[in-house]
């Protein structure tokens, strides 16, 4: 699996390293994902995915939602991603037999979910079914305690992995039950890109 290259040595970034522009990002090479992706549609996908998330001690989360284009339009999330240390599992979140395995996730203590804009995700989640999150980070407040004013996942991606995280699948229809190779891809590189952001805010003790 390819992984992002990290210096270990990094300090956190200067004032000047704070903000980039677009036009910095469009400069940046672009990274997804490249690793082992599961698409967990129901029970006979669960096990594998269980054993390995909750095996870990960490875990990149995001949920992708079917955009709205009219007014007063709204759905709920379609899809919750989990990305481990070997592969990224993308829940069909609709699929109700699917939940308890999620609300196991969303509330154990012992992993932590690392995300942008979670308190989203999980009030979305919550439409869905109940459950009480635990040990759960948003790396946007993270960044927004340590002066950076540029907290989404693409943004701290160029900040702090050098890299430039593509948004080509972000409007597509995510509740359609068969998914493409570009929204695979789209899903699994932002659940990663999370991990990977907080394993970054690790070295350079920001968390």
């Amino acid at each position: 699996m390819r992984r992002m290259n990290r210096d270990l040595t990094a300090v956190p970034p200067s004032e000047s390293g704070k903000r980039i522009s677009r036009e910095e990002i469009g400069e940046l090479p672009i990274r997804r994902y490249e690793g082992s992706v599961h698409i967990v549609a129901g029970h006979r996908d669960l096990q594998h995915a269980m054993q390995d998330i909750l095996q870990e001690s960490v875990v990149g989360f995001d949920t992708e939602t079917r955009p709205a284009f009219r007014s007063g339009e709204s759905y709920l999330p379609s899809l919750a991603q989990f990305a481990t240390a070997s592969a990224v599992h993308i829940f069909q979140v609709q699929q109700q037999g699917l939940f308890g395995a999620m609300r196991e996730i969303l509330s154990s203590e012992k992993i932590t979910k690392v995300g942008v804009s979670v308190t989203d995700d999980i009030g979305n989640l919550k439409q869905l079914f109940e459950f009480d999150e635990r040990s759960v980070v948003d790396l946007g407040k993270v960044a927004k305690r340590h002066g950076l004013k540029q907290t989404g996942v693409r943004n701290l991606a160029g900040i702090f992995l050098g890299a430039r995280i593509p948004k080509g699948a972000k409007t597509t229809n995510w509740a359609a039950p068969r998914l493409t190779p570009q929204q695979i891809a789209y899903a699994a590189t932002d659940a990663w890109a999370c991990r990977e952001l907080y394993l970054r805010f690790k070295e350079l003790k920001m968390v």
